[in-house]
Order: structure tokens, then C-alpha cells, then sequence
């Protein structure tokens, strides 16, 4: 393994350690009931900033800081399979919920204050037995997924912050600015399809790189194939 990839599992190891403390602020509910009191919570400004870092970084989070992504790595050797359906999923759970998030802002009257740290305990999700519970019936959704279907299956189907990061990406494709992406030269690969065999994200990064067209809605940007490819097929650029 290169060591770029023992980085990156490690900093999602460490944001996977991390992520009793830090929960409510990816938390997909404390958003709506902070909107109908017209809070802005943490789970809002982090999402916010999710989709403003994609305008650059596209879904990078998710390769190399997100904490449930960072959980279901540690599955992949439990149940590497790969997937390659359903990752409409996720939209058919996100637009309800984005609506519903309007619907209790416009109910509120509109944002009247900040507060990051909304229902927390000075700053930390876990303060007692019932945020203990909330915690590890969010953990059973994001590990089962992975242990019954496949590789990041979070990911591709039940993730409410994905789609913020798909949007931003798909954004600054239209913009065409610089931003971090990945390039291909067909001519120099050997077609081992060791970079598809290994894609987290289950991609079909060999028929990517043949095509040279590296832009998916579902790459992380984690750099598996760049740092797998004997042949330097693949490459980080801007």
C-alpha cells in the first residue's frame, strides 16, 4: 500500500474514533428542528460547507475525512463486494428531506440566530445514556448496509450529505473552473483492472481511463486508483 493510502485510512480512522463527539453535527435531524425555532445548527454550517469545499475539492470529504466513510473502509475486507445499483436511493431520501428542512424554515419565519453548538454538551454529541443510543443506532445504519451489500453502501444509498457534495461538483463542471479532478492516459494502460478491482466506490475506473473521461457523480477523489496503477495511468491534477 502506498502511503498516501495509509494517510488517508488514517485520517479516517481517526475521524471514525472521532465521530461519538462530533455526530450532531452531520446529523440530518437537528437540522429541521433547529429550522422551525429559526436556528442555524451545525449540521447546517457543516453542510453548507460541504457544498461550498465541492465547488473545488468535489467529494473529497467523503474519501478522506468523512467518518462514516472511514467506518465502512474498515468493512471492505469483512464484505468486499462491489456495487453498481441503487444509487438513486439517496435522492429519493434527500429531496423530501430538503423540502421538509424548507417547509420548518418558512414556518420559523425565517433564521433569526447561530448556534453551532445546538444540542450539544459543550460542544459533544454523546452527554448521556440517550445520545449513547442515537449514536450507535446511527453507526448500525451506516456498518449493516456495508455488511449486508457491499462496499460504502452508505454511500451510494442512504447518505444525506453526498448529494450536497454531487450538486457543488455538478456546479462547477457546468462553471468549468479549476478544481481538484482526476486525468487519464488510455494509451499508457496496461488494462490490469486493478484500479476498478479496488475502487471503494465500485466505479468502473478501467473503462474511465480508456474513454479518458475520469468525472463521476459517485468518485470520492480518494486516490486508490491514482496510487494502484503501476503504470501511471491515472493521475491527481486541477
Amino acid at each position: 500500500m502506498k502511503k498516501r493510502q495509509k494517510v488517508r485510512l488514517g485520517i479516517l480512522f481517526f475521524t471514525f474514533l472521532l465521530f461519538p463527539a462530533i455526530f450532531y453535527y452531520f446529523s440530518p435531524y437537528l437540522i429541521i428542528d433547529a429550522s422551525v425555532r429559526g436556528i442555524i445548527n451545525g449540521s447546517f454550517v457543516v453542510f453548507a460547507l460541504l457544498f461550498t469545499s465541492s465547488l473545488i475539492l468535489g467529494r473529497a470529504f467523503c474519501g478522506w475525512l468523512c467518518p462514516a466513510g472511514g467506518c465502512q473502509e474498515m468493512m471492505i475486507p469483512i464484505r468486499n463486494r462491489q456495487i453498481h445499483k441503487g444509487n438513486w436511493i439517496k435522492w429519493f431520501l434527500w429531496v423530501p428531506w430538503i423540502l421538509a428542512i424548507g417547509f420548518a424554515t418558512v414556518k420559523a419565519g425565517g433564521y433569526r440566530q447561530i448556534d453551532f453548538f445546538y444540542q450539544t454538551s459543550h460542544g459533544l454529541s454523546i452527554s448521556n445514556l440517550y445520545s449513547w443510543v442515537t449514536y450507535f443506532f446511527v453507526l448500525l445504519l451506516i456498518v449493516l448496509p456495508a455488511f449486508l451489500i457491499g462496499r460504502r453502501s452508505f454511500c451510494h444509498h442512504l447518505c444525506w450529505m453526498a448529494p450536497f457534495m454531487i450538486v457543488g461538483r455538478t456546479v462547477r463542471n457546468v462553471g468549468r473552473w479549476p478544481a481538484l479532478k482526476l486525468t487519464a492516459k488510455s494509451d499508457v494502460c496496461t488494462h490490469c483492472r486493478t484500479c476498478t478491482a479496488h475502487c471503494p466506490m465500485s466505479l468502473p475506473v478501467e473503462e474511465m481511463v480508456n474513454s479518458e473521461k475520469m468525472e463521476h457523480h459517485e468518485c470520492i477523489l480518494c486516490g486508490t486508483c491514482v496510487d494502484g496503477c503501476n503504470a501511471k495511468a491515472i493521475r491527481y491534477s486541477l
